[in-house]
């Protein structure tokens, strides 16, 4: 920076090098490409030469300074690809590309860069990259060097480095130093005594969405970028306790202080660390933290149920666990916990002021019930036969809770179009990440509450269904139309296909067909979903009653309820004309009726006919034959 302000670009030009094989040595490549960066900066797109100070030593006199910031271009973007930075590689790719489009006219390059920037794009999508984390380090006493002493860095840390390893490979440069324990800052004894006294800890990068990212559902692999990359402020909270501590309930009393840390520079940059320019510290309120609290509960249950929605292959525990804490009485603690603290007539009385903020956490609370509602459902169509008595466990809990808070806090809604999965040209499927913000926002509250559950099948009544029967989960008659046909799009084999073609043929009735014998199920077995995104229910009065696809007409709305729109008629036949007939039921090979059923479809093998050559002549020997 000194040279660079005197004006000495030779200089200068010449530490952006030595600072770049430093990088390449310790394999810091994100750091060398924005080091060879500002080298390019000073370049111009023109046709003019070079000068001589502008060239570095393995170059070539008599490059225009557009050839020269080419080059430099493409270097940036190979140290890029291999720091996984192809956010940015792409945003210099796209310079490069349209220079060549509109002022090179190079279209065989143009189309190598597009190569690249496909790929690039594909890799933010699927490639694993993991993250890395930041540590706030603080150098007190009087015995460490000027630009070190008494001053406080933000550390960038490698792939997989924890805090453990980073504090080991700081005191291996600094022997003599005393490592500090607490996290608050130090006193003046500290500051001016003789000796080295280092204090590291985790700090946390705060988000800042781009402007293109407001209020939009945003893929988490896209937005996962934008937590640990372009960013210049870190967070650290601690934990203490204003006036008396109430034993029977700690949230009361539980504040939060918050320092927030500026860098001097964004990270990535050209260094691993950037000095701490500015430290604010603020109080944050029990109801306060309550708030956040539930955002970002709110917020991890939205996208981890749609993560288990789309990928079929994770494993089910982490939504396991997640429901229980919120649910399961005897492990939640936060949203009673917070009746006591915040929803009392004593509180409000005493804090008038923090009305709004008792609506917006009972409203958070309330979003959870759709929430949790999907979260069970997709819980109870991947559950197994060990962990069914744990999803019985968790449908009576959500259902004792949901009745509670519509009772108490209204009804949220959710739309949709923030939760669905939009299926892309290629075929892939976007999932987006919902911000606690979006889902706030898109919520809408009605003081109506619902008595259904609309996660068990119950009894059916006599007078058909009725309006307090259909399911929250039920959006609307639109949605549930264009779901249904999705559905059959992604299901339906060709032998199905087949097998609806030619009912449509022949004209079939408005009344409903018997299954053909060769697909009846048995009584006590579960109907198969042939597409493993659609489950069918599970019924907490009779886990192996088979259940009824659910009749569609145009005038019928669907619920994720069965129970609630089949009447008495419906109730005893099983098939609809719309939809297809599930695969007969499968059988092991070590059964007996197995061996009638492919004895009957199957073709006769051909029988095996051998073919013996004949015998070998008898042996004989010269005394058999007169001399």
């Amino acid at each position: 920076n000194f040279y660079k302000e005197k004006k000495r670009e030779d200089i200068y030009i010449r530490y952006l090098y030595k600072l770049r094989d430093l990088h390449l040595d310790c394999e810091n490549y994100t750091e060398a490409a924005y080091t060879l960066l500002l080298h390019a900066e000073l370049l111009e797109w023109s046709d003019k030469t070079c000068a001589l100070h502008l060239i570095p030593r393995d170059g070539e006199h008599g490059w225009t300074q557009q050839e020269l910031k080419e080059r430099l271009f493409h270097e940036i973007i190979c140290y890029l690809d291999k720091g996984k930075m192809w956010e940015k590689a792409i945003e210099l790719g796209k310079q490069l590309a349209k220079m060549h489009e509109s002022h090179m006219f190079d279209f065989m390059e143009l189309s190598e860069l597009l190569k690249k920037q496909a790929k690039f794009y594909e890799q933010i999508m699927h490639a694993m990259r993991p993250q890395p984390e930041y540590f706030a380090v603080g150098y007190y006493g009087l015995g460490f060097p000027s630009f070190l002493r008494n001053k406080m860095f933000i550390y960038r840390g490698k792939e997989y480095e924890w805090l453990e390893d980073f504090i080991l490979k700081l005191l291996s440069q600094f022997p003599n130093a005393v490592r500090m324990t607490s996290t608050a800052p130090p006193g003046d004894d500290i500051c001016n005594s003789p000796g080295q006294h280092i204090q590291c800890f985790n700090v946390k990068p705060v988000l800042t969405v781009p402007h293109q990212f407001k209020d939009k559902g945003v893929p988490e692999q896209i937005l996962n970028y934008y937590r640990y990359n372009e960013v210049d402020q870190f967070q650290y909270s601690r934990a203490f306790r204003k006036g008396e501590k109430d034993p029977d309930n700690e949230f009361a009393t539980m504040w939060i202080e918050r320092t927030t840390y500026i860098t001097a520079y964004r990270f990535p940059g050209i260094l691993k660390w950037f000095e701490v320019k500015s430290v604010s510290v603020e109080e944050i309120s029990p109801l306060m933290n309550a708030i956040e609290t539930m955002e970002i509960a709110n917020e991890k249950l939205s996208n981890l149920v749609q993560q288990q929605a789309c990928d079929r292959s994770l494993s089910i525990n982490p939504l396991s666990m997640m429901l229980s804490g919120i649910v399961d009485p005897a492990v939640m603690g936060g949203f009673s916990n917070y009746e006591k603290a915040f929803f009392t007539d004593t509180y409000i009385q005493e804090h008038p002021g923090d009305h709004e903020r008792i609506e917006v956490l009972k409203h958070l609370t309330a979003l959870q019930i759709p929430l949790l509602e999907d979260g069970i459902r997709i819980h109870g169509e991947k559950t197994t036969e060990q962990l069914k008595p744990l999803h019985n466990h968790l449908v009576t809990c959500f259902q004792d809770l949901r009745e509670k808070v519509e009772k108490l806090y209204g009804v949220i809604t959710l739309p949709c179009s923030v939760t669905e999965k939009k299926k892309s040209r290629v075929g892939s499927v976007v999932m987006p990440y919902i911000l606690s913000s979006t889902l706030r926002r898109m919520s809408t509250a009605s003081t109506l509450s619902s008595t259904s559950s609309g996660l068990s099948s119950g009894s059916v009544s006599s007078d058909g269904p009725s309006s307090q029967d259909v399911s929250v989960l039920s959006r609307s008659e639109e949605d549930n139309r264009i779901a249904r046909k999705n559905r059959k799009e992604w299901s339906v084999s060709k032998s199905q296909v087949l097998l609806e073609k030619k009912s449509d043929t022949d004209g079939v009735s408005p009344d409903r067909q018997q299954r053909p014998k060769s697909l009846q199920l048995g009584d006590r077995r579960l109907t198969l979903s042939l597409f493993q995104g659609v489950s069918s229910q599970l019924s907490l009065s009779n886990q192996l009653s088979p259940f009824p696809a659910s009749p569609y007409t145009p005038n019928t709305p669907r619920s994720s309820s069965y129970s609630s729109l089949l009447s008495k008629n419906d109730a005893n036949t099983i098939d609809t004309p719309g939809t297809p007939p599930p695969m007969p039921p499968k059988r092991h090979p070590h059964e007996i009726d197995n061996l009638a059923i492919t004895s009957e479809f199957s073709p006769p093998l051909p029988v095996k006919i051998e073919n013996k050559p004949p015998p070998p002549p008898p042996k004989t020997r010269k005394s058999m034959f007169p001399s």
